[in-house]
């Protein structure tokens, strides 16, 4: 009789918890994301060509880069205003001088969140 209960108290530990949902693993989190907005989608992708084009690159179409009118005006300033820094004071320079175009233009250009009746 014991053994019959220790079976049972074993196979009945091994059943559903009765609920359908996966498991998932011990102090796993599921992360929340916004969407970024149009602001940081612009810092993206302009400081991403900006240093591809600075390195060596050459530009493209703006739309085979996947920028908008808009953006690709951005990183054209950009590049233009980061070039003589890097020739003068280096890649690094030239760097955080992109960094502080890019955020400040994008915030300017995108400032009421989307188009404003131009191209993008």
């Amino acid at each position: 009789m014991p053994l019959a209960l220790l079976t049972a108290a074993l196979v009945s530990g091994c059943g559903s918890s009765g609920t359908d949902a996966p498991r998932s693993p011990a102090g796993a989190t599921t992360a929340r994301t916004t969407p970024a907005s149009g602001t940081e989608l612009c810092v993206r992708v302009v400081t991403h060509w900006s240093r591809e084009v600075l390195e060596g690159g050459t530009y493209g179409d703006y739309q085979s880069m996947g920028l908008s009118n808009r953006q690709y005006d951005i990183l054209r300033e950009v590049v233009d205003a980061a070039r003589p820094v890097r020739r003068e004071q280096g890649a690094r320079a030239a760097e955080e001088l992109t960094d502080r175009l890019t955020r400040a233009r994008c915030a300017e250009r995108y400032a009421g969140g989307g188009p404003t009746g131009g191209p993008w």
